[in-house]
């Protein structure tokens, strides 16, 4: 084997370690990231799995001097706009500035104090645990279980506007005990 083979080989191993240890890094996000746009779970697996696939094949585009979430956010957010233009047959329920937003949403978590996104999700967990019951039902029943607004109001027997008022409720004062933990302000919207 030439000496300029085994550099390359090593060359390419070297990035396939590293790009292994950063999507490892950031599996949970994005797939937090897909999910939050796209409720259908094949599609959610599909999608990760072509994410991966897609930022591995432009590697070679990434900027390596910046974080590598919202390059791979930026891939996740074009394939889920190419699936819902694919399979929607009315108007996206996804558009760019949606996209937008919920990257911002996902760089101010990243952006937090604490190693990993399972130390903020801990967080966030221990948040809605101490959410009164008055919210923290209507919070989980809507974000953990994904019910629509109308299952939540049948099963919990309340009307369309105050359960909103609940959940906006239940909503702020997660950001705020999230800004506590974290000293970090606008990361809940």
């Amino acid at each position: 084997m030439s000496e300029q083979l085994e550099q390359d080989l090593i060359a390419d191993m070297d990035a396939k370690s590293l790009f292994e240890i950063l999507i490892r890094e950031n599996t949970d996000m994005l797939v937090a990231y897909i999910r939050a746009g796209v409720r259908d779970e094949h599609a959610v697996d599909d999608l990760y799995q072509e994410t991966v696939l897609t930022a591995w094949k432009r590697l070679d585009d990434y900027e390596r001097d910046k974080p590598i979430g919202p390059w791979l956010r930026g891939i996740a957010g074009n394939l889920m706009l190419a699936f819902y233009r694919k399979t929607s047959r009315s108007a996206l329920p996804l558009d760019d500035q949606t996209l937008e937003w919920l990257n911002d949403r996902f760089a101010a978590i990243h952006s937090m104090r604490g190693d990993t996104f399972h130390e903020k999700l801990a967080a966030l967990r221990e948040c809605i645990a101490a959410l009164p019951e008055t919210y923290q039902r209507p919070i989980k029943m809507r974000y953990t279980e994904q019910r629509s607004l109308s299952e939540i109001e049948s099963v919990m027997n309340l009307a369309k506007e105050t359960l909103k008022k609940r959940l906006s409720r239940g909503k702020a004062r997660l950001a705020d005990c999230l800004e506590r933990k974290f000293g970090l302000s606008g990361v809940v919207g």
